[in-house]
């Protein structure tokens, strides 16, 4: 029997500009109004009962006009009213109008319609509570079990439940009654609710039934299925003596047609037991659901569960690698990486050819739809990166994918034939080939030379500057070299001197003439008196000068050149003509021209070195005096003064790519001087930074693997004695903290702080001499900030309709108003209120007090604002050099600090930045070591939103002994560009504000 103190909950409901009518008006609509009226006035009762104003008087009226109707619509809106009505007198006893209501529902469920029977076996469910108005109308809802319809018995079912769950004395044989009922029972619905009825209330019955269908598992219900599984996991927890049964009928629900079952059929079976079978078979199972199942959602969700089985079970499922390589047919971009980051940690030497081999099939293809399909570009770039990984990992496997991936080095992506431009999904890829075939030389020493013989044959089809820059960094350090620093002969390939005569040829192919540009002919180009064709025959090369429009309707002079074959126009205005490294030259790409002279120093170094002693020094004289007049061509490109090609922008030249060029040329100039030190610093020094790079990467990539070996790692011997904490006596194990133990296993410990820390997050509001002091205790949790508010009145009067108003700047919400309150004087009183966090951004809380003092007089105090220190929101992350530059270009919003600190040492500022704003640096601890009064490093975090941030810092020592320069803080949006730039800012000036 409810009680006057136990009365339900509901939620208020908030109608704005709403009017309701008076009692009498609404006695007037029920008695006098169509059904329609009486829908709409009794809507109005129901949420005025739910919002406290329950209107005992309307009970009789509602019982002589409304529920005599026969309108479905209107009965069903009674039945939430009885719902919410009040049912008690003060007394807490039923009141005595109930047993008309009793009546009338009792007859509902013996009504003709099954519509009716169903919807009043629903509202039974809701008044469940209330055993005075169930137990009259335990019969007829028994008797609704027989029905002819299934929607009635159905409904009956839960009713019958809900009844015994909460009174089970009013039907005590419920259980068998379900039993009976489900051996009976037909339709799948009712008896999937019967055997949940089973499942709840008396499990031995339920695993009766289920030992009893034996093989018809396969042909029953699919929501009935997912019920037979689930009770099988739950009476697999308590040991049950069925379980190779239970395995066998798991087995016999993978083979069904829906996926939902298969899922869980397989997830159920790896519960069950550890078989190695088993466990292959709810492999399969997952694996041809990601292939069959259309939502891209239930596919990464269905991958997730494949990993953590493959995470578990190791070379179990090795053998399944190529049913996951037919996930890549998916359209979709995440389900593909999720597919291949399961086939990368699955594939071993046992079966790392056949999927090198589809890998290579898979990138043949997407050359084939590139222009059919928009994502193949991207999910070339995903092959691409998978083999590298697999084939440095394998070592046995990069001579077959090498050469073949050095196809993606060449121009294929461009939009039109002829072009010269690159597009940049073209480009992405050529730098991932190019980063793979960087490892490879570096590591497989056996494979440098036909890898360089390739490159250079590769090096008229390239268009990109990014990969010529490359290019030409391979070719110099690796042409004429093989497994030592010393030169020596390559396996299978030319001789050093040679190779390396032959790379200076195909450089100077893709240059074409030299020199460039000729300083006073004023046409940009140089000019040859004639041209020999191929045939052997001397075409003549004349110039001739004819006006042309340009764009902007000005004059400008042409020059065109009458020579035939290969060669032509290689100084003249076509880029389809031009030679590629000419037309970046010519395009003001002086950083390639900067790499170009590198290379071509360290060509002439290493054929220095290979031919001495051998009387050959004709011939490094000349390979020198060309690499000279190549370094100065591109040195007069970018110093002149006039447009070279008509119709384009002037480009200048920029300081350090001609600083860097000259050094190259006086290098070579004096090379019989300081021969031996530069050879160190151009042949040894560079590949050793290389060989460092490489190095930081595989030993973060170790430390990760050992991270997560150690995670599964056994923390307790099998020898090692147990100690039962039950058993032990008082003074037994006394350097033994359980609770703390305990706290570090369920994770409180990580949550317990103390009154100090606690203290340091009191906040003052208001100030000391305010008629209301003000502070509150504000606490991070989550994504919600919980304000615990103390108000305390400091004057002698009773502040009334006291309303504490809170407001936001940022990606801040409040998620309630508090309430008014009064407080007495010298009084306090505690509001909390809740706020939300949408984004990493600097937000603001501010707000004031308005309250009512003596004769109604209106007081206002002003809040001090609460600054929220978005450091809670970021954490440290990592991503590799290629990530970090692709979104430092994607970036639209930066933010540049300049620095300015007392600190000395470059490094202990880093340390300050990175420890102020939660960035981890990017830059390995290799280039960041020895003395030095400049520093430049890459710096990455990511919110708990899933924003990146990335900063450069780039600063020197001056003279002073202060650090100075600027950081650059680069985002998707502006507010974290713009917060981690005040924080870099206020940790400069020491001075912190008001904040969390």
């Amino acid at each position: 029997m409810a009680s006057t103190s136990d009365q339900p909950c509901y939620t208020v409901v908030f109608e704005p500009g709403a009017e309701y009518p008076s009692v009498q008006e609404l006695r007037q609509a029920l008695e006098k109004g169509t059904d329609e009226v009486k829908i709409e006035t009794l809507r109005k009762i129901v949420i005025s009962s739910m919002n406290g104003n329950p209107q005992p008087a309307l009970l009789m009226p509602i019982i002589q006009f409304v529920m005599p109707s026969k309108n479905k619509q209107l009965k069903k809106t009674l039945h939430s009213y009885w719902e919410v009505c009040p049912k008690y007198d003060e007394n807490g006893k039923l009141k005595q109008e109930m047993i008309l209501v009793v009546n009338a529902i009792r007859n509902d469920l013996q009504h003709p319609n099954e519509y009716i029977r169903g919807a009043t076996l629903r509202f039974l469910q809701k008044i469940a509570k209330d055993a005075e108005l169930l137990e009259p109308l335990i019969p007829t809802c028994r008797a609704c079990l027989d029905h002819r319809h299934s929607y009635v018995r159905k409904n009956a079912v839960f009713a019958v439940f809900s009844i015994y769950k909460e009174f089970e004395n009013l039907i005590p044989d419920a259980p068998e009654l379900m039993s009976t009922f489900l051996a009976a029972e037909t339709d799948p619905t009712c008896k999937r609710n019967a055997f949940v009825f089973l499942a709840q209330c008396d499990m031995s019955k339920a695993v009766e039934w289920i030992l009893s269908i034996g093989d018809g598992m396969a042909g029953l219900d699919e929501q009935l299925q997912l019920s037979v599984i689930e009770v099988i996991r739950a009476d697999c927890k308590n040991d049950s003596a069925h379980k190779p049964r239970y395995i066998r009928y798991i087995f016999e629900l993978l083979n069904v047609s829906s996926h939902a079952v298969k899922y869980e059929a397989a997830t159920t079976l790896t519960v069950l037991t550890q078989n190695p079978a088993a466990v292959k078979a709810a492999a399969s199972t997952l694996i041809n659901l990601v292939i069959k199942e259309s939502d891209n959602n239930v596919k990464l969700i269905v991958l997730d569960r494949l990993e953590a089985l493959r995470s578990k079970h190791g070379h179990v499922l090795d053998g399944l690698i190529m049913d996951i390589l037919q996930v890549l047919s998916n359209s979709d971009m995440d389900v593909r990486r999720k597919a291949m980051s399961i086939v990368l940690s699955m594939t071993s030497s046992r079966n790392v050819e056949e999927v090198v081999l589809f890998l290579k099939k898979q990138l043949l293809k997407t050359q084939e739809t590139t222009a059919a399909e928009d994502k193949a570009p991207e999910y070339r770039q995903l092959l691409v990166q998978s083999i590298h990984v697999t084939a440095i990992k394998f070592s046995e496997v990069a001579a077959s994918v090498v050469l073949a991936l050095m196809e993606f080095l060449g121009d294929f992506g461009t939009a039109a034939a002829g072009s010269s431009a690159s597009t940049p999904s073209s480009t992405a890829t050529a730098l991932d080939v190019l980063a793979f075939i960087r490892e490879v030389v570096d590591k497989f020493p056996h494979l440098r030379a036909g890898i360089c013989a390739k490159l250079v044959s590769s090096l008229p089809e390239i268009r990109s500057g990014k990969v010529f820059r490359g290019v030409l960094w391979i070719l110099g350090e690796f042409v004429g070299i093989s497994g030592g620093s010393s030169p020596a002969d390559t396996a299978g390939g030319p001789a050093p001197d040679e190779a390396i005569k032959e790379c200076m040829q195909g450089i100077r192919g893709c240059i074409g003439d030299i020199p460039i540009y000729v300083v006073g002919t004023g046409e940009g180009e140089h000019q040859d008196a004639e041209k020999e064709g191929e045939d052997g025959s001397k075409s003549p090369v004349k110039e001739t000068h004819k006006p042309k429009v340009l764009a902007d309707g000005t004059y400008a002079s042409e020059s065109a050149f009458t020579a035939s074959g290969p060669g032509a126009g290689v100084g003249g205005l076509r880029d389809k003509n031009r030679p590629p490294l000419r037309t970046l030259i010519l395009g003001g790409d002086f950083f390639t021209g900067t790499v170009l002279a590198s290379a071509l120093t360290k060509l002439v170094l290493r054929f220095t070195d290979v031919i001495k002693g051998s009387g050959r020094s004709a011939e490094a004289n000349v390979m020198k005096a060309e690499a000279m007049l190549i370094m100065t061509s591109v040195i007069r490109v970018g110093q002149a003064k006039t447009a070279i090609v008509p119709g384009t922008p002037l480009v200048q030249i920029d300081e350090d790519s001609t600083e860097r060029i000259m050094n190259c040329i006086s290098t070579l100039s004096e090379l019989q001087t300081e021969e031996e030190a530069v050879k160190e610093i151009f042949l040894k020094d560079t590949r050793k930074a290389f060989e460092r790079m490489v190095g930081a990467q595989e030993k973060r990539a170790a430390e990760k693997r050992e991270a997560e070996s150690s995670r599964k790692a056994v923390a307790v011997q099998v020898d090692d004695l147990l100690s039962f904490r039950q058993f032990s006596k008082k003074a037994a194990d006394d350097s033994i903290d359980y609770d703390e133990d305990l706290g570090r296993a369920t994770g409180a410990a990580e949550i317990r702080e103390d009154f100090i820390s606690n203290l340091s997050r009191i906040v003052q509001l208001t100030g000391f001499s305010d008629p209301i002091y003000v502070e509150a205790y504000v606490k991070m949790h989550g994504f919600d900030i919980l304000l615990d508010v103390l108000l305390v009145n400091q004057t002698a009067n009773t502040l009334q309709n006291l309303c504490l108003d809170f407001a936001t700047l940022g990606d801040l919400k409040i998620v309630e108003r508090p309430s008014v309150y009064t407080i007495g004087p010298q009084g306090f009183q505690n509001i909390k209120a809740t706020i939300k966090v949408s984004s990493t951004e600097t937000g603001v809380i501010f707000g004031s007090i308005l309250w009512e003092g003596p004769n109604l007089s209106e007081s206002c105090v002003i809040l001090n604002d609460i600054h929220i220190d978005i450091m809670d929101y970021i954490k440290p992350a990592y991503c590799n050099e290629a990530q970090f530059r692709s979104m430092w270009t994607e970036f639209e919003w930066e933010n540049r600090v300049n620095v300015n600190s007392l600190l000395s040492d470059p490094r202990d500022y880093l340390k300050h930045v990175m420890k102020s704003t939660n960035m981890s640096c990017l830059t390995p601890e290799g280039a960041l070591s020895g003395e030095c009064d400049f520093l430049s490093a890459n710096m990455y975090a990511r919110s708990l939103f899933g924003e990146d941030a990335l900063a450069n810092l780039s600063i020197e020592r001056t003279e002073a002994g202060t650090i100075t320069g600027h950081v650059r803080i680069r985002s998707k949006t502006q507010g974290i560009a713009l917060s981690l730039g005040d924080r870099i800012t206020m940790a400069q000036k020491d001075n912190k504000p008001l904040s969390v």
